[in-house]
């Protein structure tokens, strides 16, 4: 969980997380605190979105719950948002599944 180097919205759910996620809606601009390094959000954010707590690289698991949920497809930045423009997901969504799958419609 946050501690005092960290803003206390942010939430590290799992001790091996790479992320942490915003407990609270933020504005544009508000800053914010990692591991004692002071960030200004670039967006508005709602509740539950990723922010990296240190470096990740590209091609790098992005650890949630202690688990690989998505790859950074870039390099980013501690502090940063980590979202679908920096990372893609680890599980095939159902609406891209292949029209030959005997699940598509």
């Amino acid at each position: 969980m946050g501690n005092s180097n960290t803003s206390i919205f942010l939430i590290r759910i799992h001790p091996e997380d790479n992320i942490m996620v915003l407990a609270k809606s933020v504005t544009a601009g508000s800053p914010y605190l990692v591991e004692g390094l002071e960030y200004a959000f670039e967006q508005d954010l709602n509740l539950g979105h990723k922010v990296a707590m240190r470096a990740i690289s590209a091609g790098e698991k992005i650890i949630k719950y202690g688990v690989s949920i998505g790859s950074a497809t870039r390099a980013i930045q501690a502090g940063e948002h980590v979202h679908l423009h920096n990372m893609q997901s680890d599980y095939l969504p159902t609406y891209t599944l292949d029209e030959g799958s005997k699940f598509a419609h």
